[in-house]
């Protein structure tokens, strides 16, 4: 039971990395859609490292197979409405031209032939 709960720590303690690391992302990228993904791709592994820590505890330590069921139904949620949401989000910043990357060296156009431009 040690080991599972030195497991439930580490992953709830990466998790919190994490978003950590996705709340500093936002912060510190300078354009629209790398602060997109700083905040869709690695916030979603946190959360989905912290669903997995507390399914875990509900299933060995509260044995309560419920709390585990909703716990790991919202990180299916998670899972499936992140990346339709930064994909949204991306099709908006392309067509609002808010993109910042003009200065860039290399600017590859993958949404140019959706919008036909």
């Amino acid at each position: 039971m040690i080991a599972v709960r030195l497991l439930i720590d580490v992953l709830i303690v990466v998790g919190a990395y994490f978003a950590l690391a996705g709340t500093l992302g936002i912060l510190k990228m300078p354009d629209v859609l790398c602060r997109m993904q700083a905040s869709t791709c690695i916030p979603t592994l946190g959360v989905l490292c912290v669903a997995l820590g507390g399914i875990l505890y509900a299933a060995c330590f509260l044995h309560s197979a419920d709390n585990a069921v909703k716990i790991a139904v919202i990180a299916l949620m998670i899972l499936f409405t992140n990346p339709i949401g930064s994909h949204v989000l991306a099709k908006g910043a392309y067509k609002a031209d808010r993109r910042g990357t003009k200065n860039l060296k290399l600017n590859p156009d993958d949404y140019g032939r959706d919008f036909n431009e």
